[in-house]
């Protein structure tokens, strides 16, 4: 059957397009230059209008494109239009029981495994929406038509919310999933830690995502997360207990964990480790060897020892490196050297070697050859640090003579050769479920251990704890937007917040929760107390009132309580606790610095050295170009880490803190915290 333009209507209309053809399964359009085939199957309507004159014929095509038939007789026009209807509706009809076939299996199936008793993850929607877009491919009908017909459209529109609006039906049905396991499992729940988990801590448990960040701030509970989490996965036959890897930073951590763990889930197949120990199990079973770790990385004494003996053979020997060593030790650090040999100075001595260690630990983290570590330095620092890299090199080189000599490795090294021995293939994660403390502290070499492990098995999933606003330790190669940028390195998953504190009250809270976020790179959350606290809980004081307020202290303290005395620096501990034990035999006082409390908590917090200068608080930005070409960049804000180490410093308080400032020379923080309503008492 055939629609043709009148001579008249083609010559009027100068259109390309004359004359219409019905074929089996579509219409041909064409003109004397022009054709055009139009199958059903790409057809969405056909629409039959009238000109003043003549008809016109109107077919609409997928993305909004039209081709028009003009100048047709009207009555011909109407013919034409009504049996091309016919056939073009018996046909999608036809089609329409094809398609709902297609569609309703496809529901069927995304409906099996929305009732599976598991929690959604975003890699199964992607799934999900690939098998949808394949089936909406496979059906005869456009897919913009589907809806039109009774048996197709409701398969179709479930279809289409999971395409189009999966990230909220995911988090709906997640949301559901995880109720019913929190009242399924509430007995787990209670008994699993000494204290039953509230629900923040219970829905970070059970998320299932591939890659989950729980952000655990201090005093909210981050352990009992870990040990329950291993428990969830062991219960729900998720992993069994040699499936799962508990990391932690340090060994006295990774022992803390393991008691935990064997007192509450009562077994000891789960092993918390080190990265450096896991590094050493890897190294073992990759590559049959059992290299030692030396005595350096163990023995602080030995390794000082090593580092200023060598720098001062270096000084005695070469006059180019004793002028080396004066610039860099007077333009940047602005140190004062006596004239002549000050490389003999023992005191001098003493304050250099932990800055040597500090740069040789760098440089060992880095790894490469020191070509591509001054080829990797920023262009603009590039050419001073390459200097001080030669200056460095000799201590390299002793470094690495001492570990041959001994046979040994540090831990620096553990850690490549590990990575190394994943990246070949030599040893195959068992690991399905990776666990990890205090992640804030990872640094760029333990996340490509993480990395090597997940190539080996794309199925293990990396859940870690940690809270960005207690990043405190930047300069021994942590980077805190592995943190705050987690998803970006560790791929899509999910963010989960501890939103409650067992340590402190609501007034420490509300202080060291908004001084620490005034940085805008710290992330955002809530951390609400279970007490409220009165207005003096956080309060200013001169620091020569330390022994007045301790006199204070000893009234009402009682035996059980801790006070605990902390510090920017050690040789800042003052005289007076000399003297504590006989003055105050009743009191439990410590002294630390701030650093060496994090994970510690105290009834009573004396924060001391709120001043500004040298020995300040805040310290003053004494980088050398070392750390600025080896560490992260800091964050573009004041202070950024200081501030993160007072509120380490606040947070380890549950009931009173005291910060101690130098009236004459008061610290930035001072006049900050006064802003935030925190009351300056003239005594205690």
């Amino acid at each position: 059957m055939e629609l043709k333009a009148t001579s008249l209507g083609k010559h009027l209309a100068q259109h390309p397009y004359n004359r219409v053809r019905l074929l089996t399964a579509g219409v041909e359009v064409s003109g004397e230059k022009h054709e055009y085939l139009i199958p059903f199957n790409q057809l969405l309507a056909i629409k039959c209008k009238r000109g003043l004159v003549w008809g016109e014929l109107e077919f609409t095509l997928p993305d909004e494109k039209v081709v028009r038939l003009h100048g047709t007789e009207w009555s011909e026009t109407q013919r034409f239009f009504h049996y091309l209807s016919q056939e073009w509706q018996q046909w999608s009809r036809e089609m329409s029981e094809v398609s709902a076939s297609v569609l309703l299996e496809q529901q069927l199936q995304i409906q099996q495994g929305e009732r599976q008793d598991k929690w959604l993850k975003r890699s199964d929607i992607t799934a999900w929406q690939l098998a949808i877009r394949k089936a909406f491919d496979a059906v005869p009908l456009p897919a913009d038509r589907l809806d039109e017909f009774d048996n197709c459209r409701e398969p179709y529109l479930y279809c289409l919310q999971w395409l189009n609006n999966s990230d909220a039906r995911r988090v709906q049905r997640n949301n559901e999933w995880t109720n019913r396991m929190l009242e399924q499992h509430a007995d787990f729940f209670n008994q699993v830690e000494t204290s039953p988990l509230n629900t923040s801590q219970a829905r970070s448990v059970v998320n299932g995502e591939d890659a989950v960040l729980v952000l655990a701030g201090a005093g909210s509970g981050k352990t009992s997360v870990l040990v329950a989490r291993a428990g969830w996965l062991m219960m729900r036959r998720q992993a069994s207990a040699g499936q799962i890897l508990l990391l932690a930073f340090g060994r006295k951590a990774a022992d803390e964990m393991n008691e935990r763990i064997k007192a509450r889930l009562h077994t000891d197949d789960i092993q918390a480790r080190t990265f450096h120990s896991l590094a050493l199990h890897i190294i073992q079973q990759g590559s049959n060897k059992a290299p030692t770790v030396s005595k350096l990385e163990t023995d602080h004494g030995l390794r000082q020892k090593l580092l200023i003996d060598t720098w001062r053979q270096q000084c005695n020997e070469k006059k180019a490196h004793v002028n080396g060593w004066r610039q860099w030790l007077t333009d940047e650090l602005e140190w004062e050297l006596s004239e002549g040999s000050f490389w003999q100075d023992d005191r001098l001595a003493r304050r250099l070697s932990s800055r040597l260690e500090r740069w040789l630990g760098l440089m060992r983290m880095h790894g490469g050859a020191q070509a591509a570590m001054i080829d990797s330095a920023p262009e603009e620092v590039r050419d001073l640090f390459s200097k001080r890299v030669k200056l460095m090199a000799p201590l390299m080189k002793a470094w690495k003579a001492a570990l041959k000599e001994e046979g040994a490795v540090d831990f620096a090294g553990l850690i490549h050769q590990a990575v190394n021995i994943l990246d070949k293939g030599r040893f195959i994660s068992p690991w399905k479920h990776i666990l990890v403390d205090e992640f804030q502290d990872i640094s760029p070499q333990r996340a490509a251990l993480l990395a090597a492990l997940r190539r080996q098995n794309t199925q293990t999933t990396l859940f870690a704890v940690g809270d960005d606003w207690q990043a405190i330790y930047r300069f021994s190669g942590a980077e805190m937007s592995l943190t705050t940028a987690f998803h970006h390195h560790f791929g899509e998953g999910e963010r989960c917040v501890l939103d409650t504190t067992y340590r402190f009250n609501q007034r420490i809270g509300e202080i060291a929760n908004t001084f620490v976020q005034s940085n805008p790179h710290q992330l955002k959350k809530p951390l609400n107390s279970l007490s409220k606290g009165n207005k003096k809980a956080i309060s200013l004081l001169p620091e020569e009132q330390l022994e007045a307020l301790i006199n204070k202290l000893s009234g009402y303290a009682t035996v059980g309580e801790r006070i605990l005395v902390l510090a920017r620096y050690h040789h800042l501990r003052p005289d007076i606790l000399d003297k504590a034990a006989t003055r105050w035999p009743k009191l439990n006082i410590d002294f630390m610095t701030i650093h060496a409390s994090k994970g510690q908590q105290a009834d009573y917090v004396i924060i001391l050295g709120l001043s500004e200068g040298k020995e300040g608080f805040p310290a003053a930005a004494r980088e050398s170009v070392m750390e600025d070409a080896l560490l992260p960049a800091p964050e573009d804000f004041p202070d950024a880490e200081e501030r993160r180490l007072a509120y380490v410093a606040i947070t380890r308080a549950k009931q009173q803190v005291w910060l101690l400032y130098d009236r004459a020379h008061p610290s930035v923080f001072v006049a900050e915290f006064s802003r935030q309503g925190v009351p300056v008492l003239r005594k205690p």
